[in-house]
């Protein structure tokens, strides 16, 4: 057994056992072992008195090289932002450049608890190495983006050739290959059937935005008669397992439509409260059972990959806009960021919880600090209280890819010294 660790406090988001007190939990070639743990001597035995184990994050909706643009063109509407300053920017990207970004994300992500994430961004090849080479767990793709609907060809395009190079490179467990439209409002039915063809041809996951914005889902009805959900699914877009970022304008029909097709959501309420996009009806999403997940979303757009802020934000909303303060208890919140993340990205038979024969995507919060001294719950305090500066390490499939304010795996000193010469690039 390479880790043994004794006396925590496990919240396990198991249903069967939700919390263990004052437990042992093992890791036995990258997998979790609970049961019969004390019978087997371990490399490495770590005390967390004052401490909490959970499963890892789950942040599902990223655009991870996009972390070069935090603070970029900030306090603008959403389309404006995105075509008249990001898009021009972006046109300066390099693979090398998103290479740095992704690093620099991850880091982050890693330093705050995270170790999955779902991200549709440029050059996801590069991004899909990258992710290989720190150790996390990824579900990658490149959001198609096409308007001239004469021409344009999914086919050939820069999009569909970088999704079959990584294809062909590996695709493995840990770093899965997704299929991606980037949203109704950026192309047209062809292209949205052409990825529905690649992604049934190579068994892929989709990855798209809808209906962010209430000008992208009332222009969507203008256009087509139809809300961004409608036609998607009308064109077979949901007939693949698929995420659905944001969410936040979709109607009770769409619910409906994204509950029997089994579309997992995933909520970015910073992200839309940044935008003043709106807030999704999540609750109504819970209770007509559609899976949600969270994301932080690109952090040009957040400004931080933090995910536990996006818990805490999550279920205060929830409660502000039913008025209801029991609505989107603390237990269902954390389930948004861990089994619910892990579903989204077809893992749940492997990870996202805490039991025996899964694989070890963990953390160990410190508990020994002012923010978490008072403690009458974990969970509560894990949803209300704690913040990414409480992770004191993250492991990945039974690798510690973070300690302390130590990587394993990352360069941090370089990714720092690349990113903030790529400053000069974009001003």
């Amino acid at each position: 057994m390479e880790i043994l660790f004794k006396n925590a406090t496990v919240v396990t988001m198991n249903p069967e056992a939700p919390i263990l007190e004052n437990a042992n939990v093992g890791i036995s070639n990258g997998k979790i072992k609970i049961s019969d743990v004390e019978k087997e001597k371990a490399a490495r035995v770590i005390d967390c008195t004052n401490k909490v184990l959970m499963p890892g994050l789950y942040n599902c909706h990223t655009h991870a090289g996009m972390t070069l643009f935090r603070g970029y063109a900030n306090d603008r509407a959403l389309e404006d932002w995105l075509f008249n300053y990001l898009i021009p920017a972006e046109s300066k990207l390099t693979s090398a450049l998103v290479r740095t970004g992704t690093l620099l994300a991850m880091a982050e992500m890693l330093s705050s608890g995270t170790v999955a994430f779902s991200d549709m961004y440029c050059d996801m090849d590069e991004v899909a190495r990258t992710a290989r080479e720190v150790g996390m767990i990824a579900n990658i793709c490149n959001g198609v983006i096409g308007f001239d609907e004469e021409n344009f060809d999914y086919f050939s395009c820069k999009e569909y050739n970088q999704t079959i190079r990584a294809l062909e490179e590996k695709n493995d467990t840990a770093v899965i290959i997704d299929a991606s439209i980037h949203s109704v409002y950026t192309s047209f039915p062809r292209v949205w059937e052409q990825v529905l063809e690649l992604a049934k041809k190579n068994n892929l996951r989709m990855h798209v935005h809808l209906s962010e914005t209430q000008t992208e889902h009332e222009n969507c009805v203008k256009k087509y008669g139809k809300t961004p959900t409608a036609i998607f699914a009308e064109h077979g877009v949901f007939d693949v397992p698929c995420i659905a970022a944001h969410g936040v304008w979709v109607t009770d029909e769409d619910i409906e439509i994204l509950a029997a097709k089994n579309v997992t959501v995933v909520h970015n309420p910073l992200s839309n409260l940044k935008l003043a996009s709106g807030l999704a009806p999540v609750t109504k999403m819970l209770q007509a059972d559609v899976n949600v997940a969270l994301g932080t979303d690109g952090v040009s757009s957040n400004n931080s990959h933090d995910l536990f802020e996006e818990l805490k934000m999550a279920s205060l909303l929830q409660k502000y806009i039913t008025a209801d303060p029991t609505i989107l208890p603390a237990y269902e919140t954390l389930k948004m960021a861990t089994s619910n993340g892990a579903k989204a990205q077809g893992r749940e038979s492997s990870s996202g919880i805490l039991k025996d024969g899964y694989d070890a995507d963990m953390l160990l919060i410190d508990m020994d600090n002012p923010r978490q001294t008072m403690c009458y719950d974990p969970i509560l305090n894990l949803a209300y209280s704690t913040s990414g500066r409480d992770v004191e390490m993250t492991i990945v499939r039974g690798r510690i890819l973070y300690e302390k304010g130590e990587y394993t795996t990352i360069d941090i000193e370089k990714v720092l010294h690349e990113a903030r010469a790529a400053k000069k690039i974009f001003v």
